[in-house]
């Protein structure tokens, strides 16, 4: 499995990588995770077993075994046997995932689409949208920054418009942002890191 970029620090590791291989061969990888006969489509098949060897293959610099995930009660994925944090992304065909020893983190990693430009009165605060105009870029950006917030706060009780909050930034190819939860009466500021690619972004929590 060719990963295409890995990223490390002392107790945090993330990469990604485009997915060129085919269902079988994936889940020779990883023989005992059985994808749900409920996932009908194959690009959705596929990333359900990408996302777990790309994890696996992160582990490995840690010397550390994949035994699996689990999920709780909101969706939000851990390692079976072990305290180690992940958070995961797909967007056919790349996957993304992020590894930390004691933290919680967050990934997104998404495409640049029309579709951002339409759903983005419902996920931009007001002072977000006037920034971000009609760059789909800077939207997709946003977007992920929404995204990896919601990983590392691990609930779906949010307003994405009103409980996450991105101070708005000058687009580069590669930058820092603040993200903020507001939530249960508390704020909690996030930086993240963000990084434009030809055909995708990523978006990481530091």
């Amino acid at each position: 499995m060719p990963v295409d970029n890995i990223y490390k620090a002392p107790d945090c590791i993330w990469g990604f990588w485009k997915v060129l291989e085919d269902e079988r061969s994936l889940a020779t990888v990883v023989p005992f995770e059985k994808v749900s006969d409920a996932i009908a489509n194959p690009f959705k098949r596929l990333e359900f077993l990408a996302g777990r060897v790309l994890i696996k293959s992160l582990l490995k610099n840690w010397n550390v075994d994949y035994n699996g995930l689990t999920k709780d009660e909101f969706g939000k994925p851990f390692l079976t046997d072990s305290d180690i944090q992940i958070s995961l992304s797909h967007s056919y065909p790349y996957v993304a995932a992020i590894i930390h020893r004691h933290k919680k983190v967050g990934i997104d990693l998404e495409q640049p689409k029309d579709k951002l430009l339409r759903i983005a009165p419902r996920i931009l605060a007001e002072r977000e949208l006037k920034d971000a105009g009609n760059d789909i870029v800077k939207h997709c950006v946003y977007w992920c920054a929404k995204e990896a917030l919601i990983k590392i706060y691990g609930k779906k009780d949010l307003i994405l418009a009103k409980n996450l909050l991105i101070t708005p930034f000058l687009l580069s190819s590669e930058g820092y942002l603040i993200g903020r939860i507001l939530a249960n009466n508390s704020e909690t500021a996030i930086p993240l890191h963000y990084i434009v690619y030809e055909n995708f972004v990523v978006v990481v929590s530091n």
